[in-house]
């Protein structure tokens, strides 16, 4: 019989309404069962790890998927699948640093969530807590069908590097903008082999070693030397640089004298766009020209939260700077496309 882990780490598929104080707050995994009886249906054998304490997605960290990557690695020879429930607002983030931390994976690690209370008559908890284990569980040829981390909500599943949150209100919370969907649920669970990481041929290992002394330089019109010199100035290790379009940035001389002062004073600067589709193009135009010659990376079409967990990867795994430079602009799990 296959054999699935359930993990559960909290986030609004696991909440009800306190009668005192009308917020949502978390409770067990037994009373989801009891939300779900159809989970008794499943020809499957499931286990259920739940986290003490039950955490709020907002609290997610390093610390957290060390734990989680962890627990997979500790569990991994026993079951065929894990399917991970947290919270959706920071899902996206522990999809990417667990695809990072999990390397050679050969087995589904599915994300998944919901945008209602399990308990909740129009939950969409139900349908994505069910086809998330059906996704864990499916093989072909006696294989992993989906050997990645991923995400699954609202009939769709996404690469979990490649995945944002894009909508808080609606049960379509998910999207990826810069890769298509690996599988899409409907009358049949259709997956889209072309767009899955092949299975892996090493051993599978696990890497919990995190830096997460980064910085956030978003760019804006209007934005002052004394903005940019608080994060470029700031005792960080690297610079995620949110820039305009395909990478472009003021070409005021203050500025990029900031950021030249920043990585000769050996502080990595990775520049992302801040649009959700496309890539940057370092190079392209005049105002992304100057980032190039002076040693700015390239983030190419990466997500926010891709980049943050890996430059976190990277730096903890103690590589030599220019080999840390080197990977973040190579894909190492599929995250980005050059």
């Amino acid at each position: 019989m296959t054999k699935i882990l359930i993990i559960y780490t909290g986030g609004t598929i696991g909440m009800v309404n306190d009668a005192k104080t009308g917020t949502l707050i978390p409770f067990d995994f037994e009373q989801i069962q009891h939300n779900v009886p159809e989970l008794a249906r499943l020809d499957y054998q499931l286990s259920v790890h739940s986290f003490n304490p039950i955490l709020d997605s907002s609290n997610m960290d390093p610390v957290v998927w060390a734990k989680l990557a962890s627990l997979i690695e500790e569990k991994y020879n026993d079951y065929d699948g894990f399917v991970v429930l947290h919270g959706s607002d920071t899902m996206s983030f522990t999809a990417s640093a667990l695809s990072f931390m999990l390397q050679n994976l050969a087995k589904p690690v599915v994300l998944t969530g919901s945008q209602l209370p399990i308990g909740e008559i129009r939950t969409d908890a139900k349908e994505n807590l069910i086809t998330a284990l059906e996704i864990a569980a499916t093989k072909k040829d006696g294989k992993a069908m989906v050997p990645e981390v991923c995400v699954y909500f609202d009939y769709q599943l996404f690469r979990g590097n490649r995945s944002i949150k894009n909508n808080s209100e609606k049960f379509e919370a998910f999207s990826s903008p810069n890769y298509p969907i690996l599988a899409e649920a409907g009358v049949n669970l259709d997956f889209f082999p072309n767009y899955i990481l092949p299975n892996p041929t090493e051993e599978f290992k696990i890497h919990t070693n995190f830096n997460s002394n980064i910085g956030v330089l978003k760019m804006y019109p209007g934005i002052t030397e004394n903005a940019v010199k608080a994060i470029t100035e700031a005792n960080v290790d690297a610079i995620v640089l949110e820039a305009f379009g395909s990478g472009n940035t003021t070409t005021a001389e203050w500025f990029l004298n900031c950021l030249e002062q920043a990585i000769q004073n050996g502080k990595i600067i990775v520049d992302i766009s801040q649009c959700k589709g496309g890539a940057v193009q370092l190079g392209l135009y005049e105002t992304s020209r100057r980032l190039q010659q002076m040693g700015v990376l390239s983030g190419y079409d990466m997500t926010f939260e891709t980049t943050v967990t890996k430059l976190m990867y990277l730096m903890g795994q103690n590589l030599a700077k220019a080999e840390v430079r080197k990977q973040m602009e190579q894909s190492i799990r599929g995250e980005l496309t050059a």
